[in-house]
């Protein structure tokens, strides 16, 4: 039984890596860094190893080594043990998730070079979301784009939604599958879950992670006629329009300055374009978590997780504020720094930690233990 799981998730802006134990909660060791250089993923890896090593992690305990993988396709429905087969597999999605399948890809290859002795298992982002119904996955387009060319929503966070889900559950002293929760994941990518008794029904990420909320870089959904528009009377090819929508637009493309939200909060007060962007921002999350209740029977909860909902206590107040029609409570501009229920009545109101490798870390070993 594998117990020891080194779990890599290779982000659009940094690579982070936790070492778990077990059914342990807390890790043994973690390391977050920046992409030394974004085509050098090794060398990036390399400076995590050594942070876990450095931190009590002996490399040559791990037992396996999970990934977070963004998008699974229609393919990968379930966690994958890595062989070639799933290297292309991941690599023949590239273009759906451009911001994060290829780092991931190049991580895994590194990764694979440094622990080629154990298992390397695939955890996919989209499979939480399997259980959307054909009303929540299929776009108002010509039914051929879907039947005959598989354009249709997948949706992504779910590694982060399944733990928001079950934190949530045991916070409030509920069973997590018999809660209607909306999972609002706010960080450099952004989206909203709602999941109706522990299975995904609603999600605002689309076909690609560009869809929904805005975002750090990305501009969340916008009027197509608008891009229709900027290709006919500016010739915009189609890869100055992927740039733009991929790297250039949300809180940087706004503000004219930074996609980080902290460096934002901080000028708020100064810079009339920094207040604009948190200001869309709000109204963009807050949209997307009451339109996601609408999939819920009854909202039970709503959950803020990923580094903004986490840590931008203002703009987490600003969000739930603007919810006060759904039955959400005000909650506090304080700063909170562990798990905890802001509020209760009548619709709970939580920040959770985002972890993504807790969840990893246990489909591995389900994975390994029946193989």
């Amino acid at each position: 039984m594998v117990r020891r799981v080194l779990v890599i998730n290779a982000g659009s802006s940094s690579l982070k890596a936790s070492v778990l134990d077990g059914d342990t909660v807390a890790p043994v060791a973690a390391s977050s860094v920046g992409w030394v250089d974004p085509r050098d993923e090794a060398a990036t890896l390399r400076q995590v190893l050594e942070a876990l090593a450095q931190a009590g992690a002996d490399p040559r305990s791990y037992e396996a080594v999970g990934h977070r993988i963004v998008h699974g396709g229609v393919r990968f429905r379930a966690p994958a043990l890595v062989d070639e087969d799933v290297v292309s597999g991941i690599d023949d999605l590239r273009d759906l998730a451009p911001l994060h399948n290829p780092i991931a890809l190049r991580t895994l290859y590194a990764a694979r070079a440094a622990f080629p002795g154990v298992p390397h298992v695939a955890c996919f982002d989209t499979a939480f979301h399997t259980t959307l119904d054909e009303a929540a996955f299929v776009y108002a387009l010509p039914h051929a784009w879907f039947a005959e060319w598989g354009y249709r929503r997948f949706g992504f966070h779910g590694l982060s939604a399944a733990w928001a889900v079950e934190r949530a559950g045991a916070l409030l002293a509920r069973r997590p599958d018999t809660l209607g929760v909306v999972v609002a994941h706010l960080g450099s990518g952004c989206s909203v879950t709602a999941v109706r008794d522990g299975a995904s029904v609603s999600t605002s990420m689309g076909m690609t992670p560009l869809e929904g909320l805005a975002m750090a870089t990305r501009a969340g959904s916008v009027d197509p006629g608008v891009l229709i528009a900027a290709m006919r009377d500016h010739d915009l090819e189609v890869s100055a329009l992927e740039r733009v929508l991929d790297r250039e637009s949300g809180l940087l493309g706004i503000s004219g300055r930074s996609g980080d939200m902290r460096e934002l909060l901080e000028s708020e007060a100064s810079d009339p374009r920094a207040a604009l962007a948190i200001e869309i921002f709000v109204r963009s999350a807050a949209a997307g978590i009451a339109a996601a209740a609408t999939a819920l029977p009854r909202l039970d909860a709503v959950v803020f997780t990923g580094g903004i909902g986490e840590h931008a206590s203002r703009v987490r107040a600003r969000i739930s504020a603007r919810l006060a029609p759904l039955g959400v409570a005000p909650v506090a501009t304080d700063p909170v720094e562990a798990d905890a229920v802001l509020a209760r009545e009548p619709v709970a109101v939580l920040r959770i930690e985002a972890r993504e490798d807790l969840i990893v870390a246990r489909q591995v070993r389900g994975l390994l233990a029946v193989r």
